[in-house]
């Protein structure tokens, strides 16, 4: 199977493309050099010009607090971009993966989300990928909406490198305690998707690493399992005022994943260990 990846130079384009690669298929990796997701045209020309059986859409404008001032541009790469790419596939009649996020949820209560409930999005960005989501429903009956959370990978910045480096020069630290959710790695989540892109089990999913965690019990574990005595002491969202609101529940309801014969991902702690193992020297 030729599968066509955007967002190649991410965290999660990245390690699609090797899993691909790994099981055989042909994977054609693209980033903004290659194909401009805003512009039409380029979406028209370079997937046609591939030819593929499927396209797996990691492409995204991820910036939470920048998009607060960019609406525009975030609205041009997630939700337009979107549109312009389901509109290729459903032409060509081919399969469409659409990584979505939790941040399409209001993030109220303590309920895990499901994948048919109500989307109401808290800022820019969620906003954003909803419309996203909406363009890959109103184009195509072939598609999966995979939404996640809480990501990090071998290729980009995220939660657990920006910890590490705060490490090296404080042995104190305060990270919020007051929103919930599940850690997810890439290297894990790429075998997932693969996994779903070669069938036709098409529809809205939830995908993370299993279990929940704040981000001070994650930024705790991330201390303890590399070895580093630094101090992590919760605090409230309050305390850190940001542009965009933040979802306080990102907590997702996976069980379509096992229905659908998807193999569930290990334990977010699990993935911590395996993850360490490849970033930390030695």
């Amino acid at each position: 199977m030729k599968v066509f990846v955007t967002g190649v130079k991410g965290q999660l384009g990245f390690d699609v493309v090797n899993e691909l690669n790994k099981r055989g298929h042909e994977a054609v990796g693209v980033d903004i050099d290659e194909m401009d997701i805003t512009d039409k045209e380029s979406v028209n020309r370079v997937i046609k010009a591939t030819a593929p059986d499927a396209v797996i859409h990691c492409a995204a404008y991820t910036a939470v607090d920048a998009a607060e001032d960019n609406e525009e541009l975030c609205r041009n790469v997630n939700a337009k971009g979107t549109e312009y790419i389901a509109e290729v596939c459903r032409e060509l009649d081919i399969k469409m993966m659409y990584i979505s996020t939790d941040y399409v949820f209001n993030g109220q209560g303590t309920r895990p989300w499901e994948p048919d409930d109500e989307r109401a999005p808290l800022n820019i960005y969620g906003q954003t990928k909803y419309e996203g989501e909406l363009a890959i429903e109103e184009n195509l009956t072939k598609y999966f909406t995979v939404r996640i959370a809480w990501v990090f990978g071998v290729n980009g910045k995220n939660f657990i490198k920006t910890m590490l480096n705060l490490g090296k020069t404080h042995d104190k630290l305060t990270v919020v305690a007051d929103q919930t959710g599940s850690p997810t790695y890439t290297y894990d989540l790429a075998r997932l998707l693969v996994d779903m892109i070669e069938t036709e089990k098409y529809g809205r999913y939830h995908a993370t690493n299993e279990g929940e965690c704040t981000w001070y019990e994650f930024a705790s574990e991330i201390f303890r399992q590399a070895g580093m005595d630094v101090k992590v002491e919760p605090v409230g969202s309050d305390q850190y005022p940001a542009k965009a609101k933040r979802p306080a529940n990102s907590r997702m309801n996976k069980e379509k994943l096992e229905e659908n014969g998807f193999l569930p991902l290990p334990s977010w702690q699990d993935a911590l260990k395996r993850y360490l193992e490849v970033v930390l020297p030695g």
